[in-house]
């Protein structure tokens, strides 16, 4: 009885001891935020082409919901580091970027904090909205663009059209040694909330698939006949991701309710192209205007990349396109220490018809020989706050890897998150 009770006052010490690990914040302030208006050394260059290599890498930043909360100021060190470690060509935002304000100025400060990441860089972004950039405060959408528009970093596409969800447009990738095209990223604005009440999450519109559609007829015929070859980038997961999940009968491990239905439960289909692991349900738009249909039909896409789900960081496949959720960039303290990270994709100029692409988890990337240098430079903000990512990381990874192996040994899938 005796050695029980001790063996059930270890257990309680050793939960006790991992959830004070992971619940304890240390997050000093940074001094370094910069509010005012974005400044760079030099014009940022967002003709976007293909490097000296042949090869054009695009750092996948979401669902950054940049506010005035005690996670601010290591949110925005994360998203810089993560240009610093990989140095891309081009970074595209694919929304939820900042929260709306009662005070536009307030909503600015916090645009001209993210935009000068970019700026003092000199890296192009392409930047689209995801629900919550604009469902309150008096900016419109269309204002929140045009304030993007002022920083010379920013990529937004031709001005002639005017839709409803404003932030679509195309960004040609040119030859490393001339200016054809070679490839081409398409950036979709799926909007925030559908007209019902109450209301559903939106979807990329039919005016926005006819624009696509001609504009991909174009590139075609400039492109001798031969569709350019593509990839997409919006906030929001098309409701064709159901399709390559599964029905089960119960919650299994990698199980989710199904948006708009919970008495469905889905999960991966062994049969299907699968990997990375999905933490919580697809949240599609309830309507579908026929996006994805039009992507297949056109032929030219390889891959869609999302965000909007912050904890899944998985990719299937549908009808030959790669559909991909990529994992919420930011600091959140206390809670998803594995989850949170973004995603890298690579294109190689002598090979258009694939492509490459990693997620890099935040614990991953600043663990404890990022810490060693961070303290050799004299970097005491950044070492504690890689400190505290890499020990609630560790000790979090344990707890997952346990779970993974178990997740295996049940259902014999292997998780590859969040290296593909």
């Amino acid at each position: 009885m005796a050695k029980k009770i001790i063996l059930i006052v270890l257990l309680v010490l050793v939960v006790v001891f991992v959830a004070g690990i992971i619940y304890f914040e240390i997050e000093p302030k940074s001094t370094n935020i910069n509010y005012e208006p974005a400044y760079s050394q030099k014009v940022t260059d967002t003709t976007i082409r293909f490097n000296s290599e042949g090869k054009l890498k695009v750092l996948h930043i979401a669902d950054t919901h940049l506010n005035y909360d005690k996670h601010f100021d290591s949110s925005i060190w994360v998203i810089a580091e993560a240009c610093d470690v990989e140095k891309p060509d081009l970074v595209v935002l694919t929304g939820d970027n900042t929260h709306p304000n009662e005070d536009p100025e307030k909503t600015k400060k916090l645009i001209n904090a993210l935009m000068n990441i970019f700026e003092s860089r000199n890296i192009p972004v392409a930047v689209t909205f995801g629900n919550h950039d604009s469902e309150s405060g008096p900016m419109t959408r269309a204002e929140i663009m045009e304030y993007y528009k002022t920083f010379p970093c920013v990529i937004s596409g031709d001005n002639s059209e005017n839709f409803k969800n404003c932030a679509t447009f195309n960004i040609p990738v040119l030859a490393s040694d001339s200016d054809k095209v070679n490839f081409n990223l398409w950036v979709f604005d799926s909007g925030d909330y559908d007209e019902d009440e109450p209301r559903h999450y939106d979807r990329v519109r039919t005016e926005q698939i006819e624009w696509y559609k001609k504009t991909a007829a174009k590139l075609k015929e400039e492109n001798g006949g031969e569709p350019v070859k593509s990839v997409v980038f919006q906030h929001i997961i098309v409701p064709e991701i159901y399709d390559v999940l599964k029905k089960v009968d119960s919650k299994q491990p990698y199980a989710v309710k199904r948006i708009y239905n919970e008495e469905e439960i889905y999960a991966f289909n062994p049969e299907e192209v699968n990997y990375g692991t999905l933490n919580e349900k697809p949240c599609p738009g309830y309507y579908n205007d026929g996006q994805f249909d039009a992507l297949v039909e056109t032929g030219d896409v390889l891959a869609m990349f999302t965000g909007h789900d912050h904890t899944n960081a998985f990719g299937v496949r549908n009808q030959n396109i790669d559909i991909y959720t990529s994992p919420m960039t930011r600091y959140k303290g206390l809670a998803y220490t594995t989850q949170y990270g973004y995603r890298v994709v690579e294109i190689d100029e002598n090979d258009t018809s694939t492509y490459k692409t990693r997620v890099e988890r935040l614990y991953d990337v600043f663990d404890f020989s990022y810490i060693k240098t961070a303290k050799d430079n004299g970097d005491k903000y950044s070492s504690r706050i890689a400190f505290e990512l890499a020990v609630k990381g560790g000790v979090q990874e344990g707890f997952l890897k346990l779970y993974q192996s178990v997740v295996e040994l049940i259902t014999g899938r292997q998780v590859t998150y969040p290296h593909q």
